[in-house]
């Protein structure tokens, strides 16, 4: 601080009163500049930790902007792989598509082929089961026939066996009985009787 100027008056006082004031406002002056040291050293202190503050800061900031900087790259590339990796399953969805399409027209007209052809082998398998109908209906007349013709003979060959056998019995009954009247005649020769034996 500036001393204060003395006015007039005071001049014209005592001159040791006068040093006393001046030593008193030396010795202020002194711990008014002390202060004014410390507050400098205390303001340069807080200069350089502002300083080092900010230069913190400013690395910091670099820092964070580096980093903001990666991470927008990082969500640009994100972006990108992302945006090529839904172009190409887009693009391999709509070729699935396609050749499900095209594969389901195929099977389509396959189907309609194999329909008709279906109906083709069911028409020919039902000419068939009625031509076999029809054959295996012939032959049944032709084995009901064949069997009342069998029987026919059967009947007449049996009628004529039983008539052949009827005469053949009838020539073995007067053979035999001759027969058994000849051993009779001769056993009584001997003198035995036929019951007896």
């Amino acid at each position: 601080m500036a001393p204060k100027k003395k006015s007039k008056k005071a001049r014209k006082t005592n001159p040791e009163k006068s040093e006393n004031d001046l030593e008193a406002k030396y010795r202020r002056s002194i711990l008014d500049v002390a202060l004014l040291q410390d507050q400098i050293a205390l303001q340069g202190e807080c200069v350089l930790k502002i300083q080092s503050d900010r230069t913190d800061l400013k690395r910091h900031m670099r820092n964070m902007e580096q980093n903001l900087q990666y991470e927008i790259q990082d969500h640009r590339d994100i972006n990108s792989d992302l945006s090529r990796m839904y172009k190409t399953m887009h693009s391999d969805l709509t070729n699935k598509v396609t050749s499900l399409e095209k594969e389901v027209s195929h099977l389509q007209e396959e189907l309609v082929l194999c329909q008709e052809e279906l109906k083709r082998v069911k028409r020919e398998h039902e000419e068939v089961q009625q031509e076999k109908d029809g054959i295996i209906s012939d032959l049944q007349c032709k084995l009901d026939n064949m069997e009342i013709d069998h029987e026919k003979i059967l009947h007449e060959t049996l009628n004529g066996l039983t008539s052949q056998l009827s005469v053949v019995r009838q020539g073995w009954e007067v053979e035999s009985t001759s027969l058994h009247q000849n051993y009779k005649e001769r056993l009584a020769e001997f003198g035995l009787n036929a019951l007896d034996i």
